[in-house]
């Protein structure tokens, strides 16, 4: 089965998807593509593949992606057909922490095999308070963010599930009980 999790950036999408890959061994991370610079101690292979535009591009030609998306200005992100392949193939279920399009791209692609999950911030305000906090931007990539947030916040009502991580106890218990019901548990 296919979990797809999206959200606007600094929403705790990846809080709750690690908090789910550690509860669970039948869930393997589908690691994306990016053509960005790593941030912080992200590494390699483990939170993305970093690569080059160039590569990127090649990659595409070659019909190599499930999805993609140039999701900020020259900053291109997607899934590898590969990854998806090598997930599958340990009889794991596939597990996306994705950008809103991307994720709505993969829910039409594999409509009733996938669960998506929009993790919603409790308020605009809050979301930017979070992407502050986390001190990984500039002032102005915050701002281009939070302005992207407003954007996907519309978005959310195409997903299967929302998930507003306002409480992270309380969020981890939905999607605890929504996973579940999913599974067939």
């Amino acid at each position: 089965m296919i979990l797809i999790f999206s959200a606007p950036s600094g929403a705790g999408k990846s809080t709750l998807v690690n908090y789910l890959l550690n509860q669970r061994e039948d869930m393997e991370l589908s690691i994306s593509a990016t053509t960005r610079s790593p941030r912080g101690n992200e590494v390699n292979g483990k939170e993305y593949y970093f690569i080059t535009n160039d590569e990127f591009e090649r990659l595409i030609q070659e019909d190599a992606f499930v999805e993609y998306e140039n999701v900020y200005a020259g900053t291109y992100y997607g899934t590898l057909k590969s990854e998806i392949e090598r997930i599958e193939n340990k009889g794991h279920h596939v597990v996306f922490d994705i950008d809103v399009k991307g994720g709505m791209r993969l829910k039409e692609l594999y409509g009733n095999h996938a669960r998506s999950f929009f993790i919603a911030p409790p308020c605009i305000e809050e979301l930017h308070k979070r992407l502050i906090g986390r001190a990984t931007d500039s002032l102005d990539k915050i701002a281009e963010r939070v302005k992207k947030a407003s954007i996907e916040m519309e978005d959310q009502e195409h997903f299967d599930v929302i998930i507003v991580n306002d409480v992270l106890e309380d969020a981890k218990k939905q999607l605890d009980q929504e996973i579940k019901k999913f599974l067939k548990e």
